[in-house]
């Protein structure tokens, strides 16, 4: 990563432009101009490798198949540039974080790569199962994510060194091409997409996105920065070492100190010689 910012520098970016100085397209309609610096690019990739990284562990116990979730790649798009890209139907999850961390994001699957993970969870052989998609393959995507999420949660409570919490993951089926997308994304609005490459045994070879508003993206980096400030201030300097006098003899003083005695010698005892008793005449 990259030279971190100053704290001042972080105030900057956080606040931003103010949306009464927005500009207005020809539409009337507000256009986020809000876009991200290469440290808080870096900040967010190392956020989600280690997220990620946490994750991946987690969904191999539950599919008891080896899982690798490759280093991700950010960019920033917007709802109908996704659109031109994905255009078949996929699998939302919303993540909801309630506590430390106030926002929610999305995690993209495709639906074949959802009913593989089904499939495996069910204890089958990940065949992939035609037909439409059904509330048991949603709730158990849901479980699965809840399960990943949650221990990832806990990587970033290590990271941001404070409490994270989220609320249970949501799953739906959503389109990119729909002209009505997800709330909190505005179909011109600039948001994070983080790709991560998700391989699963022979069975995935995929693509897992997580989709950002920026402003939460900014935060999540903040929180990050400040972290990171706060354990650099916490860092108490060893004291200057105070040169060791040279030792002398010992002598008594007034202190409570303890002054070993003199060794004195052991007098070994004597035998007494037998006193000689001489006759009378």
């Amino acid at each position: 990563m990259g030279d971190m910012l100053t704290q001042a520098e972080i105030d900057a970016l956080l606040n931003g432009t103010s949306s009464s100085e927005e500009p207005d397209d020809a539409t009337g309609s507000n256009s986020t101009t809000e876009t991200l610096t290469s440290q808080e690019i870096d900040a967010l990739g190392e956020i989600g490798n280690i997220s990620m990284g946490t994750s991946a562990t987690t969904l191999f116990t539950l599919l008891s198949q080896k899982v690798t979730i490759t280093t991700p790649n950010v960019t920033l798009s917007t709802w109908e540039e996704l659109s031109k890209s994905y255009s078949s139907q996929y699998v939302a999850v919303k993540v909801e974080y309630t506590d430390g961390l106030i926002g929610s994001n999305l995690l993209i699957l495709k639906q074949d790569d959802v009913k593989i993970i089904t499939d495996l969870m069910m204890g089958g052989e990940g065949v992939k199962i035609e037909g439409d998609l059904t509330d048991l393959h949603l709730s158990a995507i849901s479980e699965a994510m809840n399960q990943m999420i949650g221990s990832s949660a806990t990587s970033m409570s290590s990271m941001f060194s404070k409490r994270i919490d989220i609320s249970p993951p949501k799953a739906y089926t959503v389109s990119f091409d729909s002209s009505d997308p997800y709330g909190e994304f505005k179909p011109d609005e600039q948001l994070v997409k983080i790709a991560f490459k998700m391989v699963v045994g022979n069975l995935i070879d995929s693509e897992i996105m997580q989709l950002l508003p920026i402003k939460f993206a900014k935060e999540l980096v903040s929180s990050l920065f400040n972290s990171t400030e706060d354990k650099r201030d916490s860092v108490i300097p060893e004291p200057p070492k105070t040169p060791v006098p040279p030792q002398q003899a010992p002598s008594f003083s007034n202190q409570n100190s303890y002054i070993e005695p003199p060794v004195q010698p052991v007098m070994q005892p004597q035998m007494q010689q037998p006193m000689m008793q001489t006759g009378h005449a």
